[in-house]
């Protein structure tokens, strides 16, 4: 299975959580990470199979929407293995 990875970005921990807690509940993902800029900009990174990635960041999206706190969000559907460095501890 070739895993893919999805990010979404929001301002806020609670969002940050909401938005998570309904990814894993859309799909089959994983989370990879979270990580925080600063007192406010969180970002969850998730991974997955291609199509179970791409419904979780829609879900995610959609709170992160909903409490005006969406910064930003992606989806890679192959990432190259040396990208692994940058999302892993």
């Amino acid at each position: 299975m070739t895993k893919a990875l999805g990010m979404i970005e929001t301002i806020g921990v609670a969002t940050s959580i909401k938005a998570a807690d309904e990814m894993l509940k859309n799909s089959f993902v994983q989370i990879v990470k979270q990580s925080v800029a600063d007192a406010a900009l969180i970002t969850i990174i998730i991974e997955g199979d291609i199509s179970s990635v791409k419904a979780a960041v829609e879900a995610g999206v959609l709170i992160a929407k909903q409490n005006k706190a969406l910064v930003s969000f992606n989806v890679i559907p192959h990432p190259e293995k040396g990208t692994n460095h940058l999302i892993r501890d």
